[in-house]
């Protein structure tokens, strides 16, 4: 009897067309929570750089650690390592100069360059005398 009262007044047509439109719009919000996950995948895969290493680079490793000391310019990189072993999934068995070995994801890793650092050159500066 309610339904055909509802009927009658046209109250079932528009509840029908409103699920209709709330199913509609639940399936755009989908398909733009795909094409955001998309857009950010391929936003994250295009900044990770793909890092060869081989036995016998050197290598800096990044210290994560060092985020609890409030020391600014202090550098979070330490090294140089030698890769003794390269394991597959990107893992790498370091070695110091003091025979300590250990593995590393190579995420934390980069390629060392350099030799020592240079050290600091003070030229010798001529003194001017005083302003009377």
């Amino acid at each position: 009897m309610l339904i055909s009262i509802l009927k009658k007044n046209g109250l079932v047509r528009s509840t029908e067309a409103a699920l209709n439109e709330l199913n509609e719009l639940r399936d755009q919000a989908y398909e733009n929570s795909l094409i955001y996950k998309e857009r950010t995948k391929n936003l994250h895969d295009s900044k990770i750089k793909n890092c060869i290493f081989n036995v016998g680079d050197q290598v800096l490793l990044f210290n994560s650690r060092l985020k609890i000391f409030s020391r600014k310019l202090k550098t979070r990189w330490s090294g140089p390592f030698t890769i003794t072993e390269v394991f597959p999934y990107g893992t790498t068995k370091l070695s110091h100069t003091d025979g300590s070995d250990f593995k590393v994801n190579c995420h934390r890793l980069k390629h060392y360059f350099g030799g020592d650092t240079p050290t600091m050159v003070v030229p010798d500066l001529q003194t001017f005398p005083k302003d009377e």
